[in-house]
């Protein structure tokens, strides 16, 4: 199945998200399942009736833009959840101040996980506050970093 990039497919639902009041994270193709995931956000949390509101907002735009040259798929809307990945600047902003997890690709100090209160970031590191004190990271060589969840 031939697809527009996901990043165009993106900018031409900026305008549907906005409508709908919620932020457009990301989105993906599965061309095995032949369908296409966006993932939305919003202050206090992504709902049900945000998902429909949107999914019904992004499917008149999609059908306008084609973006399977006609073929068949699926779409689906959904929340990346509490655990989502912290990436980008907004995201580290959102989080500053409250407890993450971070994985490390490659261990460092013979740990590859870390718990802390998110303290500073930048476009290259970010810094934690241990019980052991501050450590900074470069955030390439971060698997994942999300909230911390307590369970």
């Amino acid at each position: 199945m031939k697809v527009k990039p996901i990043a165009e497919v993106l900018e031409a639902l900026a305008p549907a998200a906005e409508e709908a009041g919620v932020e457009l994270v990301d989105g993906a193709w599965n061309m095995r399942e032949r369908s296409l995931t966006l993932w939305i956000d919003a202050e206090g949390g992504v709902d049900m009736d945000m998902c429909e509101r949107f999914h019904r907002a992004a499917d008149a735009l999609l059908d306008d833009i084609d973006p399977t040259f006609g073929a068949a798929y699926t779409l689906t809307c959904s929340s990346l959840g509490l655990d989502r990945p912290i990436k980008t600047d907004r995201d580290f902003a959102r989080r500053l101040h409250e407890k993450v997890e971070v994985r490390l690709y490659a261990p460092v100090d013979g740990k590859k996980e870390y718990e802390g209160e998110l303290v500073s970031f930048d476009e290259k590191t970010f810094t934690i506050l241990t019980d052991k004190g501050e450590r900074t990271f470069e955030r390439e060589k971060a698997a994942k970093v999300c909230l911390y969840i307590e369970v």
